[in-house]
Order: structure tokens, then sequence, then C-alpha cells
């Protein structure tokens, strides 16, 4: 399986991203070209190579040729992108990453994401490096993307909304439920941009790999200099071999009540899947004087315990947790759309290896089909069933 991995020791903006792919072997030229079928006037790449702690990368500049004082919405920038002639799958990752800051952006600002105006993000440069983020991405065509936790600096930045804390607050609501570290250095280390590009590429790929093979890597140049830390972030382009390192450490987060409402639980387990739960469950326990109770199990990903630890606390009546560390192993897993008698329909396939070991038809999509058609619920799944073994 081919990887790209994300070592963000230093954190990643934009142009650190396009650095670091076209030091990985991406073709400038390729890059340049495509970007241009954004019919995007007044912008230029400038592509050096650069030096940091006696490390040697590619630094990417893009420069604004003409001066421009637009404030794009998202609405502006999706038409930007939508009539370009870029590949539509280009098109549709650089629009998903662009969705990310402006549902963030909505959310530090409480307004409807339709009312928010990109500043920083809306200009030509940062459009240049969402593309070209994207162009990257479906240049080198990986089964997977990972990163290590995400430094996001320290100090504060000067922006169109004046001077604000490092991390900027659009890039704490992008990092929820990954794992970051702060004050490594003393300035922006990951920008909104950066954080949106890795939150998009990466997806649910929070886990740390437990071994993979690197082929090659690349070093994208930031442009400030730190003199503790290299600012650099470093991709690596590996081979991991998911058929003998499919696990991946993973957390436990467990405790034992006896004195709360049972009615609470179902509330519960949706607030901490939303704080990034892998999978809660409970457990009838007997507890001291023999009085019944709950054992309630909390599964997450290093990187979201502090966010699960918290709802655990303000919404139990729980006064204290274990947390275990252990090796989470799961098969690889895909959702393929089959078109089956009931229009198309999603379908969860599991792997070891090449090997399919098991499948089945998404539940919701059988409980749609049910309620729409009236067959028994039972009866699509037995239906839908079929095509599992047909494509497996």
């Amino acid at each position: 399986m081919k990887v790209i991995f994300y070592d963000c020791f230093s954190g990643i903006s934009g142009d650190m991203n396009l650095g670091a792919m076209i030091d990985l072997g991406m073709d400038p030229d390729y890059l340049t070209a495509e970007l241009k079928k954004l019919n995007l006037q007044g912008w230029e790449i400038i592509i050096d190579k650069a030096q940091r702690h006696g490390i040697g990368g590619t630094m990417v500049t893009v420069n604004q040729t003409i001066h421009e004082h637009v404030h794009r919405n998202l609405t502006d920038i999706a038409d930007i992108i939508n009539y370009s002639k870029l590949d539509p799958a280009v098109r549709k990752t650089a629009l998903k990453i662009f969705s990310v800051i402006a549902e963030a952006e909505a959310r530090v600002h409480k307004v409807p994401v339709e009312e928010i105006h990109f500043h920083e993000v809306g200009a030509i440069d940062a459009i240049i490096d969402i593309a070209g983020a994207a162009i990257c991405y479906h240049y080198f065509k990986p089964d997977a993307v990972a990163h290590s936790p995400l430094q996001l600096g320290g100090g504060f930045v000067k922006c169109a909304h004046g001077t604000l804390p490092v991390p900027a607050p659009a890039t704490v609501e992008i990092v929820k439920n990954m794992p970051v570290r702060l004050n490594g250095v003393d300035f922006e280390a990951t920008t909104p941009t950066g954080a949106a590009i890795l939150s998009v590429l990466a997806g649910n790929s929070r886990q740390h790999l437990q071994s993979f093979k690197i082929i090659r890597t690349g070093y994208g140049v930031g442009h400030k200099e730190h003199p503790e830390v290299p600012n650099l972030l470093r991709v690596h382009l590996a081979e991991y071999d998911d058929t003998l390192s499919i696990g991946h450490e993973a957390l436990l987060i467990e405790c034992n009540i006896d004195d709360m409402n049972p009615e609470l639980y179902g509330h519960i387990t949706d607030e901490l899947f939303a704080a990034g739960a892998a999978d809660v469950f409970l457990t009838n326990i007997v507890m001291k004087k023999g009085r019944p109770g709950v054992l309630l199990s909390v599964i997450c990903e290093k990187g979201a315990e502090s966010s699960v630890k918290e709802k655990i606390f303000t919404q139990t009546t729980t006064i204290g947790l274990r947390t275990t560390q252990f090796l989470k192993n799961t098969l690889v897993r895909k959702l393929i759309k089959l078109k089956t008698d009931f229009g198309e329909v999603g379908f969860k396939f599991s792997y070891l290896g090449e090997k399919v070991v098991s499948a089945k038809p998404e539940f919701e999509d059988c409980k749609r089909i049910a309620e729409t058609t009236g067959i028994p619920l039972k009866e699509v799944i037995s239906r839908l069933n079929a095509y599992t073994i047909q494509n497996s």
C-alpha cells in the first residue's frame, strides 16, 4: 500500500506543502500547467532550493502579480474551481479543503457558512496553495495519507481581524480530534490552510503507522527561521504492508458508574462519538456492597483522549478514569458504491491484504430502502447480500 506520511515537527502551511511535494518528486512544470487551468490571473510560482539547519529542501513562494481588495466567500471560490478545467477529482478535493476552512470560520464567528468572507484564505496565493495541494495528491495517488502530531506553534499572528493568538481560532477548530503539540516554536507553525489540507487528505487516518518502508523523502522549506527547530515540513512517500502491520496503538478509557440515571447513556454515547471516540460500549457489573453498576468503556486514538475525558467527566457522574494503551488490530475497510435493483447502495468491504474477508451493505441504506419500498428490512438485507458475494 502506497502511503504519504507527513512529519509535521515544525507544522504545515500551504506553501510548505507545495515545496515538500515538489521535493518528493512532483513535476513542477506539470503542477504549474495544471494550476493555469484555474483561469485565475495575477500569480506566479517561484521555486527555490533552500536550507534550514543544514537540511536542503524546496521553498515555494506564490507571488501575487496584481493587487486586489477582493474578499471572496465560499460561493466565489466554488465558482473559480468548478468553472476551471481541472480534473473533477481535483476540483472535489480542493472544494473539500475550502469547505473545512469555511466551516471552521463559521464556528469561530458564529455565523452561517454562507456569510463567511475569506480574507487571507480567499487571496490568490491561498487558492493556488489549496488547488496545488489537491493536484499533488491526485498526482501521487496514495492509498492512504497519515501524519505525525501537528506542531501548532506559539505567540501571536497578525491577520485581517487584528492580532490573534497562535494557533489561530480557525486552526483550533480544524485540528479538533487531531493529535497536536503546542509552543515548539514561537510563530504560527500550522496555518488554517495547512491544517485543512491534512484534515481532508488524511481523513480518518489519524493513527501512527507501526512500520513502513520509506521510498523517498521531501522537505518543504518554510519562510521563517528558528534557532532551535528547523522550519521544514518533511514528507515521506512510503510502502506500508497492511497484511503484516495492521495494528496501531490506541487508548481504552474506562470508568465504573453506579449512581447515574440510565436514560443518560444514549446521549453520552453520542457525545463521546462526536468528541472523537472510535467505539463506546457499556457492560453490566456488580460493584462494592453488591450494587449493580455500568462499566463505561471508550476506545479512541491518541490525540483524542483529552476531549473524550472531558466529555466523560462533564456528562457522567464518575469522579475517576482508567486509561490503558493497547495495540489495536483492524482490517482495511473500504466503502464501495454498487448498482443494485434498489439503485446505488453503499457496501462495506473488509480486506486482509488483497483478500476480502467480510462484506455487508450499509445498514442506513437498507433501512432507507425498506422505508421507501415497504419491503421488510430483513428481506432487503438478504437480497443485497447477494451483491457482496458477486463482488468479493
